[in-house]
C-alpha cells in the first residue's frame, strides 16, 4: 500500500486524541491508554501500517469482553543485578513493554546492562517501538515477543510459530536510530489481513494454505512460510524458536503453539503472551565516542554502497523515517475499511471523529 492511493488523512495529534478517548471509555486507565496510543502512533507514523491504527478495534474487544485487563498492577521483580521478570497482569502489551524497557535502561545505567522477561501479557503491537524507546535514550534495545501459531516450520504443512518478532535499534548521534523491525516469517500476520481488506495480492513465497502450498490470494491464506521461503525457511524457523525460548520459557509462559488466537471468538480468556526485552549502555564497552563513531562511519559507508539499477542502498530504519517525516507534513493515511472502523468507533463511544486533512 502506498500512500499515494489514499486520500484520507489525519493529523497525528488528531489520532492520538481519539485513541486516548475511546481507549478510556472503553476501561483502560490513563498509563494503558497512554501506552496503547504511542505504540500505534509510532508504527503508523513510521509507514508500519499493519501494526499501528488498524489494531485498535481488536484492542477495544479485548477489553470489552476482559481478555484484557484495562487497570493492570503490573509487579516488577528484580532478581539479579541486571536482570528482573515484569508480571504484565493480562493488561495491555504496550504498557507492559515500555514498562519492562524502563527497567531494563534502569538497569542497564547502573551496571552496563538489562534484561527483563515478561509474562501474562498480551499483544503489543510492533516491537520496534520498545527498542527504539532505549535507542532513544542512548541505549542499544532489543525486543522479542512469541505469538500463536501462524507460521510454517520447514518443510512443515501447519502453522507451529508464531511470527515471533526481533527488533533492534541502535542510537546514532545527530540522526535518527538505526532499527530493524522484523517478523521471522516472511511477512506478519496483520499483513494477510491488510491486503485482504483492501483487495491486494500478496508477494510470492511468503504465505501458504491449508494444505501448505504456496498461495497469493489473502482469502485462502491459512499459514505463513518462514523467512527464507520454500528453499530457504530453516533459517526463519530457527529464529523463530530462538524468539520462542527467550519469550516464553524466560517468562515461564506457554509456547506459542499452545496459545489461544489473537482473533477467533473468545475474548474473555487472558493469553498469557511472554515478551523479553534488552538494554544495553554503549558505555560500558567502549568510550561514548569511539561508538558514535564507529557507527556514524559503518552507516555513512553502508550507505554509499553502489546499487542495483533503479535502487537505493538504505540502512534498517531509513525508510521508516522517510514515511515518518512524510506523515508527519501529510497526514497518516486511512484506507477505506479504517475509515469505517474508525467512524464506527467514534458513533459506539460518543467520541468526536478524527477530522480529514484538506
Amino acid at each position: 500500500m502506498t500512500d499515494s492511493s489514499l486520500d484520507f488523512r489525519v493529523a497525528c495529534e488528531d489520532l492520538t486524541r481519539f485513541m486516548q478517548a475511546v481507549l478510556a471509555a472503553a476501561g483502560a486507565n490513563q498509563a494503558s491508554a497512554d501506552a496503547v496510543t504511542r505504540a500505534l502512533v509510532t508504527a503508523s507514523r513510521m509507514g508500519t501500517d499493519s501494526h499501528g491504527l488498524r489494531l485498535l478495534p481488536h484492542y477495544l474487544q479485548a477489553l470489552k469482553g476482559g481478555r484484557i485487563n484495562g487497570v493492570p498492577n503490573m509487579q516488577f521483580h528484580q532478581r539479579l543485578a541486571a536482570t528482573g521478570f515484569l508480571d504484565a497482569d493480562d493488561g495491555l502489551g504496550h504498557l507492559a513493554g515500555y514498562t519492562a524497557m524502563e527497567h531494563a535502561m534502569e538497569m542497564a545505567e547502573n551496571v552496563g546492562i538489562g534484561a527483563v522477561a515478561v509474562g501474562n501479557s498480551s499483544h503489543f503491537g510492533a516491537a520496534g517501538c520498545y527498542a527504539l524507546a532505549a535507542a532513544e535514550r542512548g541505549y542499544l534495545g532489543m525486543a522479542f515477543c512469541n505469538s500463536d501459531p501462524f507460521v510454517l516450520l520447514h518443510d512443515g504443512a501447519k502453522p507451529f510459530h508464531g511470527t515471533n518478532p526481533i527488533a533492534f535499534a541502535a542510537p546514532v548521534a545527530g540522526e535518527e536510530p538505526y532499527l530493524l523491525d522484523m517478523a521471522t516469517s516472511s511477512v506478519p500476520w496483520n499483513r494477510v489481513q491488510q491486503y485482504g481488506a483492501i483487495g491486494r495480492e500478496l508477494p510470492d513465497q511468503v504465505a501458504a494454505d491449508a494444505n501448505g502450498q504456496v498461495s497469493r490470494d489473502p482469502s485462502k491464506i491459512a499459514a505463513l512460510l518462514p523467512l527464507g521461503g520454500s528453499a530457504f525457511g530453516f533459517k526463519g524457523a530457527g529464529l523463530g524458536g530462538m524468539v520462542e525460548i527467550l519469550s516464553s520459557m524466560l517468562s515461564g509462559m506457554q509456547h506459542g503453539f499452545k496459545l489461544l488466537p489473537m482473533g477467533g471468538s473468545d475474548m474473555t480468556t487472558p493469553r498469557g503472551v511472554g515478551h523479553f526485552f534488552l538494554a544495553m549502555n554503549p558505555d560500558a564497552f567502549v568510550d561514548e565516542d569511539t561508538f558514535a563513531r564507529g557507527l556514524a562511519e559503518y552507516l555513512a559507508d553502508l550507505r554509499i554502497q553502489p546499487a542495483a539499477v533503479g535502487a537505493e542502498v538504505l540502512a534498517p530504519g531509513d525508510r521508516e523515517w522517510r514515511c515518518q517525516a512524510q506523515r508527519d507534513a501529510q497526514g497518516i493515511p486511512l484506507d477505506s475499511a479504517n475509515q469505517l472502523a474508525y467512524a464506527e468507533m467514534a458513533k459506539q463511544y460518543r467520541i468526536a471523529p478524527l477530522t480529514q486533512l484538506g
